[in-house]
């Protein structure tokens, strides 16, 4: 169960690329990768729920392996949301729960306010909704973002040979470089002169606009399906542990734990995090006081 199956899922307007362990009979679990990560994001945590679940480690457009947006076109987190919908119909599956880690997560509970009636479980890994806005930065992060020069035409790194891209990638996330070799992996592609990221250079453009934290808070209260929300400890330094606790107070049926370690618990602590998927699978989970 250790190696997975490759998948190829066709949309109206791009393909999705998605890796599959597990018995195909066996109870879905769509998993959902960060920004700029990919399915080797879940390399080390999928064999591990394999015995028990059938887990789709789905690539967003612009990662991995999936389809890059036409020319001219933007990322936006709520076509993202758009998309695993998508996904989930292509893959003919009327019903699934759902992993998803930091971007993936927020994507994920959004996922189940959109469709709850599709959503037996939720299981989220640093994030609970997308990156809210205050209102403080609003103006600036507008005007910044519409100023921003194009990133197609930009020159893509070249890296000699994996390690050296693998040491590239640690010392940006702060992933040790062990935990960060599937992605970077499974992130590659063969270029003159050694190889490049796969990705989508667009997808580190910067967002002109953020939901509101408000509209957050009411999309959340939406979510039916029983959550379980999985922190670092210590917290991320861009999910603070009060913001994330006024989210997490919005979803009915929540269960809130906190892992040592950094924002990839999936990697760096896979038998943890799978003890903690099984068992909210399970309906076990604890929920907070």
């Amino acid at each position: 169960m250790n190696t997975p199956r490759e998948r190829r899922i066709a949309l109206p307007h791009l393909a999705l690329a998605a890796q599959e362990w597990g018995d195909p009979a066996a109870p879905p679990l769509l998993a959902l990768h960060g920004w700029l990560d990919n399915a080797g994001s879940f390399a080390a945590l999928a064999p591990l729920l394999a015995p028990r679940c059938r887990v789709i480690a789905l690539e967003l457009p612009g990662h991995g392996h999936s389809d890059h947006l036409p020319a001219g076109a933007a990322y936006h987190f709520l076509d993202y949301v758009r998309a695993v919908l998508a996904a989930l119909d292509a893959l003919e599956l009327p019903r699934c729960s759902l992993l998803g880690h930091s971007l993936g997560a927020g994507i994920a509970a959004l996922v189940a306010a959109a469709a709850p009636e599709r959503i037996d479980r939720l299981h989220v890994i640093e994030g609970l909704g997308p990156l809210g806005d205050d209102g403080g930065h609003t103006l600036r992060r507008y005007r910044d973002a519409l100023a921003a020069p194009p990133a197609d035409g930009k020159a893509l790194r070249v890296f000699r040979d994996l390690d050296q891209a693998i040491s590239a990638r640690a010392i940006a996330s702060g992933l040790r470089a062990e935990f960060a070799r599937p992605i970077v992996e499974r992130g590659l592609r063969v270029a003159e002169g050694g190889w490049q990221w796969r990705s989508d250079p667009r997808l580190v453009r910067p967002s002109a606009a953020r939901l509101a934290e408000t509209q957050i808070h009411a999309l959340l209260a939406g979510i039916e399906a029983p959550t379980a929300l999985l922190l670092s400890q210590p917290a991320t330094p861009y999910l603070p542990a009060a913001t994330m606790q006024a989210r997490a107070a919005c979803v009915p049926r929540i269960a809130v734990e906190h892992m040592e370690g950094g924002h990839h618990l999936q990697l760096e602590h896979p038998q943890a995090v799978a003890q903690w998927v099984l068992r909210h699978a399970a309906g076990s989970g604890q929920h907070p006081t």
